[in-house]
């Protein structure tokens, strides 16, 4: 496996350090990745109370997911508003719950069934004034304020380790599965222009990539 959630969690494993079944690999789930992602929003927005959270109830990782964001909020004294989508037609709605309850910001957890409302997400993002940060480059190039994501490129560039171990005759359920260690922080100035808001230096000098 190459970019998939937490395999214990998901039953695939009996630990990251010695699997036990058949298989290995890299995973996409690091676990302190919510926190990091709600500090940099707040890191902008430091006077910001109420955050709107987008997420797919359906998502199996969903509920581990939660109690990273959870954690995090407490730490940050951070409220938050939890909204789900799990079509096209639930982001609308979504929003305009965001709205009513106040929310001065929104984390979007990426997913294969919310990113494929990225362009829908975004554009109501900007419309509604509401910065947004996620995991998901769809939602960046459409607009978003911000991303904070593994760097998955890496996650491939390691695979090609494990397939040389297991092709030389390695059993995977003795390869520690790895978590990611390397991330990317992208922030859309673009967008931060429009919200009218000014995103510190440190941000912009740690950034791996700014859309102009």
């Amino acid at each position: 496996m190459v970019f998939v959630g937490d395999p214990i969690y998901l039953g695939l494993a009996t630990s990251l350090s010695r699997p036990g079944k058949n298989v290995t690999g890299l995973t996409s789930f690091g676990p302190e990745l919510a926190g990091k992602q709600l500090s940099l929003l707040k890191e902008v927005l430091p006077r910001v109370k109420r955050i709107a959270v987008l997420k797919n109830p359906g998502n199996p990782l969903t509920p581990q997911w939660m109690l990273g964001v959870e954690a995090a909020a407490r730490t940050l004294d951070l409220q938050l508003q939890l909204l789900s989508v799990t079509r096209a037609d639930d982001v609308a709605p979504a929003f305009r719950d965001a709205m009513k309850g106040r929310a001065g910001a929104m984390f979007v957890a990426s997913d294969q069934v919310v990113d494929l409302q990225a362009a829908q997400i975004s554009a109501l993002a900007l419309s509604n004034r509401l910065p947004t940060i996620s995991g998901a480059r769809a939602l960046m190039e459409a607009g978003g304020l911000m991303t904070y994501s593994i760097d998955g490129l890496a996650l491939y560039r390691r695979a090609a380790s494990y397939v040389h171990k297991i092709l030389k005759g390695a059993r995977p359920g003795e390869l520690p599965i790895e978590e990611p260690t390397k991330f990317r922080l992208i922030i859309n100035l673009k967008t931060a222009k429009a919200l009218g808001l000014t995103i510190p230096q440190s941000l912009l000098v740690g950034a791996d990539e700014i859309i102009q």
